[in-house]
């Protein structure tokens, strides 16, 4: 690159150089020619010329030797002060008055000045007896206006040259001093390129960069690099399809993409993440994240991004199906003490004590049955809180169906549904379990002018203020603290809050007002209509 440079930079300074040598020459020539039609016009305007030229008879006539002679004279005078090397006077038919040479006295004039003795004015290039000049020919008038003759000035070409070369020091010891500087900012330069680029040639760095690009498409984590200051610089195909497009009118080159907060956040805290789970709006995010350093210097900080949405749904699918069998186990459990029971009182002679205790038992368990299944049309809610009801009983903690509780069939997805009223159980029975006796939980759902509406109560302290929307906003790490003093509220609240995003729904606390309605209860309200 700094031969390069330095080949370019004396191409342009020589043909910058080159340049002003032929202005310098054009510029010669230029002042030469106003400077011969000034001193023409000078002495064509001369008295002593005028009246000279003025006098008739021919040039050998003795009567005009004096008249010549001071012509001569004046014209010498002229000549040395102005510089000029040859002033000629001419009559009108061109025979020298005057001239450098004596020789050429009398003889005529070797030029164009046909056009002179016309009344014009002529301005050429002619090469006569003292070389190539440039040279100037007006007419001269008498008294009356009619033209006895010429005057012809001129400065030769090897005068010319002379003064360009005084010139040229000057010229070319300003090229010589741009041509130094020119090699040393090339030099500079150079060495600054390959400080930046670590030593790197450009056959290198396009090797590297076709490398980097290749990867950075066939990977299958998302892969997200920030600078210093945080701003995105590098984003692969995979971040592009798990991240949420940047706002419209970006600059041109942006990486096209926005961190959610919950990723920006985990970016921006200054320590190394490893497999950090993380709620989007839309997606359940698995994010790493390295601080990037190059000779011990920070230069940037790397993440990665694993998609764990469907990995994440199937889990919740699998839980409630294990909740279920779990409930199924333990409402077997009871039934078959139940059974025992019966069997024992049967044998033992107490029959009417036996049926009493089976029909007071069977209505305990058909009453919830029978008003989850009537009043619950979907099958998978209605599952879901059957067997909550056992897993809650299991653990010590009452589970009651609000007896208004009624859901439609269709009104929203069904995993959507299962994943609120699920997780919000789940936080209510932990949180009622952190607190004293009685243990219970009270849930209702329903559909009210088109917005299904999920209603949580707990026996528990509640939530403190600011905590759920701080929950369901943020997301869940484990780097964090628990945000429920009496329970583990983290990825499950989150996905709530990715639910009622989705929807464009709501999720707020009701503060208690009696004692009856416990720690506060939890109210999610989704607009009806599957997404």
């Amino acid at each position: 690159m700094f031969v390069l440079q330095l080949l370019v930079v004396c191409l342009v300074t020589l043909a910058c150089t080159a340049a002003l040598v032929q202005q310098l020459r054009e510029d010669g020539r230029r002042d030469a020619g106003r400077l011969v039609t000034g001193v023409a016009e000078a002495v064509a305007t001369s008295p002593d010329v005028r009246a000279g030229l003025a006098v008739p008879g021919g040039t050998a006539d003795p009567a005009l030797a004096g008249v010549r002679a001071g012509v001569r004279r004046h014209v010498q005078e002229v000549r040395e002060r102005t510089g000029t090397d040859f002033i000629t006077v001419m009559d009108a038919a061109t025979l020298r008055w005057t001239h450098p040479d004596p020789a050429q006295l009398g003889r005529p004039f070797r030029g164009n000045a046909a056009a002179a003795l016309a009344g014009g004015r002529v301005l050429e290039t002619y090469t006569g007896t003292l070389g190539p000049s440039v040279r100037a020919v007006v007419p001269v008038r008498a008294a009356g206006g009619r033209v006895v003759g010429a005057v012809a000035v001129g400065v030769t070409t090897r005068t010319l040259a002379q003064e360009l070369r005084g010139q040229l020091p000057v010229a070319l010891g300003a090229a010589g001093l741009a041509l130094a500087v020119s090699v040393v900012g090339s030099l500079a330069l150079s060495r600054w390129v390959r400080r930046r680029t670590h030593g790197l040639e450009p056959a290198d760095l396009t090797r590297l960069w076709e490398v980097d690009d290749a990867v950075l498409h066939s990977l299958r984590e998302g892969l997200v690099v920030l600078d210093t200051a945080g701003r995105v610089q590098v984003v692969n195909d995979e971040a592009r399809r798990l991240l949420p497009p940047g706002p419209e009118g970006a600059a041109a080159g942006a990486p096209g993409v926005e961190l959610p907060p919950a990723v920006r956040r985990l970016a921006e805290g200054g320590e190394d993440v490893v497999d950090d789970v993380q709620v989007t709006d839309d997606r359940v995010l698995v994010v790493s994240r390295l601080d990037a350093r190059w000779e011990g210097r920070r230069v940037g900080t790397v993440v990665t991004l694993r998609d764990h949405t469907e990995l994440e749904a199937l889990t919740r699918d699998l839980d409630a199906v294990r909740g279920l069998a779990e409930a199924l186990r333990s409402q077997a459990h009871e039934a078959a003490n139940r059974l025992h029971v019966v069997v024992t009182l049967v044998e033992q002679g107490r029959g009417e004590q036996a049926v009493a205790f089976a029909t007071a038992e069977l209505a305990a368990v058909q009453q919830l049955t029978d008003l989850v299944v009537a009043d619950v049309a979907d099958p998978a809610v209605a599952a879901l809180l059957v067997g909550k009801s056992a897993q809650a009983a299991e653990r010590g903690v009452e589970l009651e169906v609000e007896p208004d509780t009624a859901l439609p069939e269709g009104l929203l997805p069904a995993r959507d549904l299962v994943t609120v009223v699920g997780n919000l159980l789940d936080n209510a029975v932990e949180a009622a379990l952190a607190g004293a006796q009685p243990r219970w939980v009270r849930v209702r759902t329903a559909c009210e002018d088109g917005v299904v509406e999920v209603r949580v109560t707990d026996s528990g302290a509640g939530f403190p203020a600011g905590t759920l929307q701080l929950a369901v906003q943020r997301g869940w790490s484990r780097k964090e603290q628990r945000l429920h003093p009496g329970g583990a509220h983290g990825l499950g609240l989150a996905l709530v809050g990715q639910v009622v995003r989705r929807h464009g729904g709501s999720i707020a606390v009701e503060e208690p007002v009696t004692l009856d309605d416990g720690g506060g209860t939890v109210v999610v309200r989704l607009p009806a209509g599957p997404r």
